[in-house]
């Protein structure tokens, strides 16, 4: 499904003779709470961590160190039953006004109606890069492994480790900005979007099913250090995933502003036409 193939990038070649060390310790070796202290807990000897949402605060953490390319998993459980106003983000991002970042994030509905799956890039501090998804299961019944795929070549998010997008470095042959000089740490949060998350925020938080609660579990990263090559650095889709990703994209896209007309009239974004 995806395949590995030799270093093609010159600035990169350095890159790609790095040995991969993978982190899966438990989540106080590994994290950070960022906020919302008493509403993040730790338990099971370090393999579940959880958050919670009220009306005062939602809470957050945060890796204890950055990655420069990596690929990530993590199993989450999404809130469930009624959720409409919530989001449970899952993101890598460094820092400062022209920061880089990959987005999951998951948008809640009412009991019964879908989660929507939202996706961004951001690179160089412009994000506006959105795509959106429903899932073909039920997010809330079980633990779903949720993975961010980053190296020099592209970056491919996966769910179950199936493909459902891929942002290919186009850097140096089309100019278009890709995150690729700053290291970033891993973020998750529950938080209060009742502003905005579900249907443009005509649907409400409904805080008699407070507290609301997402479960993590089985947080695993390769990242690097030198000096041997490993095959996640220079991996990207091959024909399978490709055909499993437009499988996806056909079936449970919602958005992509690839297509949208209204919001660029003046034409698309260059990268919609080569990625």
């Amino acid at each position: 499904m995806i395949k590995t193939s030799s270093c093609i990038f010159s600035f990169w070649v350095l890159i790609c003779f790095l040995v991969v060390v993978a982190f899966g310790g438990t989540f106080d070796q590994e994290f950070e709470v960022t906020w919302g202290y008493g509403r993040v807990k730790i338990l099971e000897n370090g393999q579940l961590l959880t958050l919670s949402l009220d009306r005062s605060s939602g809470s957050g953490f945060k890796s204890k160190q950055q990655y420069m390319f990596a690929k990530i998993d993590m199993k989450i459980k999404l809130v469930p039953g009624n959720s409409a106003g919530t989001a449970t983000t899952y993101y890598l991002s460094s820092v400062g006004s022209a920061h880089d970042e990959i987005d999951f994030e998951f948008l809640g509905n009412v009991s019964g109606e879908p989660y929507t799956l939202h996706t961004n890039v951001y690179a160089q501090g412009k994000g506006d890069r959105e795509q959106q998804f429903h899932l073909w299961f039920d997010p809330t019944k079980d633990f779903h492994t949720y993975s961010i795929l980053w190296n020099p070549r592209n970056i491919i998010f996966l769910v179950d480790g199936t493909p459902i997008r891929q942002y290919k470095n186009l850097e140096a042959t089309n100019g278009i900005p890709y995150p690729k000089n700053q290291p970033m740490w891993l973020y998750s949060s529950l938080w209060n979007a009742e502003e905005w998350a579900t249907r443009g925020g005509l649907v409400r938080t409904d805080w008699s099913k407070a507290p609301f609660i997402a479960s993590y579990r089985n947080f695993n990263a390769q990242t690097s250090k030198n000096p041997i090559a490993n095959s996640w650095l220079t991996q990207s889709l091959d024909n399978v995933g490709l055909a499993r990703m437009k499988w996806v994209q056909k079936n449970y896209m919602i958005y992509n502003y690839c297509t949208d007309t209204k919001r660029f009239p003046q034409g698309f974004p260059h990268e919609c036409t080569l990625n």
